[in-house]
């Protein structure tokens, strides 16, 4: 019997090969990262963690009260970010042990709520951008001095996040962004952080070309992190909030 291929199997063909040219090519990247940071690293990120919710805690205390008085809605918002990938490759082949790849381990992230409750109801997972009309009067605030940030603290200490790494996204976005930038997936060979290179270094991501400027900035890093890198970039975060620079 002889079978005639149409433009649309023939485009769909082309289409799995691609996927598998672009897994093969990630899967090579991914081997010459490093997976997880050393002990002291995660020393240090851990006791910043600690030290900081005592020493900050009358700063939550002021931004709770601003959050409840100036808008309708929870003071803390949850949201569910994917975090560091945790599964091992079997050598030689790329393969995962589990069959669903999320590309990293789901967990709720803890912020200062800065939006109106609802923002994305109409929207869906969009950037934030300037003067967005979404974001509250204390948010616009928050925002621009990372403030809004300072509950992740506790995601430091449950063990999902660092203080330094790459900033960890939602599954929805994950899913399309990991499509369109080919070695998107290899940030999450870390935990995810609160600051990082990619943060002290540009604004909030407003388009694709700026996700492709952190992913690069996010790769350098995880080729040099380690104790004394974090604390450079955890030193150099401290400026960022006090100038209100790169936030929105």
């Amino acid at each position: 019997m002889h079978v005639t291929a149409t433009p649309r199997t023939t485009e769909l063909l082309h289409r799995r090969e691609a996927g598998r040219e672009r897994a093969a090519r990630v899967t090579t990247a991914a081997d010459a990262l490093p997976q997880g940071k050393d002990g002291a690293a995660r020393v240090l990120n851990v006791l910043v963690a600690a030290t900081g919710l005592v020493v900050l805690s009358p700063v939550f205390l002021g931004v709770a009260l601003a959050v409840r008085l100036t808008s309708r809605g929870p003071v803390v918002y949850t949201q569910t970010r994917v975090g560091m990938d945790r599964r091992r490759r079997q050598a030689g082949t790329g393969a995962c042990r589990r069959v669903q790849d999320l590309g990293g381990r789901p967990f709720t992230i803890y912020k200062f709520r800065t939006m109106t409750v609802d923002a994305e109801q109409q929207s869906g997972a969009v950037w934030a951008k300037q003067a967005d009309p979404r974001v509250t009067s204390i948010g616009k605030f928050l925002r621009k001095t990372r403030l809004d940030e300072l509950p992740q603290l506790v995601n430091v200490l449950q063990g999902d996040m660092d203080i330094v790494g790459p900033r960890p996204e939602r599954p929805s976005i994950f899913a399309d962004l990991r499509t369109k930038i080919e070695h998107y997936p290899l940030r999450q060979r870390l935990r995810p952080g609160i600051t990082g290179l990619a943060q002290i270094s540009q604004a909030y991501d407003s388009c694709l070309d700026d996700v492709r400027n952190k992913v690069d900035y996010d790769l350098q890093y995880i080729r040099k992190a380690g104790f004394w890198e974090d604390l450079r970039i955890m030193a150099l975060t401290l400026p960022v909030m006090i100038f209100r620079k790169g936030g929105w």
